[in-house]
């Protein structure tokens, strides 16, 4: 595991505000949605210790769901915030905070995996998470199309194969590289499944040309990016405290630049802020032409990437001391990004995206 010295300086570091001009929005049925969640969580034994039960009860998963979806019919949306509540399961009680080692969650990962592959038998010694993801996938064929379930299917790939490299450095004394981390971020943070159930919530069904075009899939990738990030900049305080972990952007551009946590906050920010201005100019670009499923499907990103703002800005699970002061209305937002450059970011994982800009575009921006 990656542990950070409880005397090392700047060990809690304030809190950076954000910057996201999406306009927020939230589903009427937040309150309802997250009230049998949890039920359902709880019903599914997911978790053993009590304690960790009653963390995953606090975490708002209506909220979650309908801050970042706030549209579709209430079934689907019913599938999604479960999903939430699988993978933050998942994530602390197998993963996080387990210490789980890399082949032991590849053994638990594939067997997820197969369950969602053929779901209609119950595989021997199946898990409670295996079994949870197995019914859901089940549920979807309600709502999904072959197409859709295929993606999604494929989506659950990325992610598990993310969880298993994360693993990997988890029990590494050492922290990746910028570059990989980055990469490993993207897709272990979950969202490849999230942003593939975007269309299934909507009902609206997006064509595989349009999905694989170079300019939809950076914003696709775009959108993991700055939800990983995000997640990493509001909740390093609180796995620092509950952990001990410093398996985050903040502390592996420590490493990378060598330089102290306060410099390297100001480095991730300038970092996230100058991601968010490349999404918000390849969006506009991709949404002149873009119709029907496409269109909505690209507005449903920007969607995730506030929801999960507003959302995190309110979620008892990261209220944790920090050197800062005032509330998160006061404190939470910004108006305008740290780094408005469009000049790429000097990571060949993700560069590729500015690529996507046309030439216009990156003309007028000078």
């Amino acid at each position: 595991m990656n542990v950070i010295s409880p005397s090392r300086p700047g060990r809690q570091l304030p809190r950076a505000p954000f910057y996201c001009p999406v306009p927020s929005a939230v589903h009427p049925s937040a309150e309802a949605l997250n009230d049998m969640t949890v039920r359902w969580m709880l019903q599914q034994s997911l978790d053993t210790d009590d304690h960790q039960r009653r963390r995953l009860a606090l975490c708002d998963f209506g909220g979650l769901t309908a801050s970042t979806m706030p549209y579709g019919q209430l079934e689907p949306l019913t599938l999604m915030a479960r999903f939430h509540a699988v993978l933050f399961s998942l994530d602390d009680g197998v993963c996080d905070e387990a210490y789980v080692t890399a082949d032991t969650l590849a053994q638990e990962t594939s067997r997820i995996m197969r369950a969602i592959e053929a779901p209609t038998v119950q595989q021997p010694d199946e898990s409670p998470h295996a079994a949870a993801l197995r019914s859901l996938r089940l549920q979807l064929e309600r709502y999904a199309s072959r197409q859709q379930l295929r993606r999604w299917t494929d989506a659950m790939r990325v992610y598990t194969s993310g969880l298993v490299w994360e693993a990997a450095w988890r029990r590494n004394p050492d922290l990746p590289s910028l570059n990989d981390y980055v990469t490993l971020w993207m897709r272990a943070i979950g969202m490849a499944p999230s942003t593939a159930m975007i269309e299934i919530v909507a009902g609206h069904s997006v064509p595989d040309h349009d999905v694989e075009d170079p300019r939809v899939r950076a914003l696709t990738e775009i959108t993991w990016t700055l939800v990983s990030w995000d997640n990493d900049l509001y909740s390093r305080n609180k796995e620092l405290l509950r952990a001990d972990d410093n398996l985050n952007l903040v502390d592996v551009l420590c490493q990378e630049l060598d330089c102290d946590p306060h410099h390297a906050l100001q480095e991730a920010v300038e970092m996230r802020d100058r991601v968010m201005v490349l999404f918000l100019r390849l969006r506009e670009q991709v949404m002149r032409e873009a119709e029907g499923g496409l269109r909505r499907y690209v507005q449903g990103l920007g969607q995730f990437v506030r929801g999960h703002l507003d959302w995190a800005s309110t979620c008892p699970r990261y209220s944790v001391p920090s050197t800062s002061e005032g509330s998160a209305d006061d404190g939470w937002w910004k108006q305008r990004p740290a780094d408005d450059s469009f000049e790429p970011l000097p990571l060949p994982t993700i560069s590729w995206w500015w690529d996507q800009l046309a030439v216009s575009n990156r003309a007028t921006s000078g």
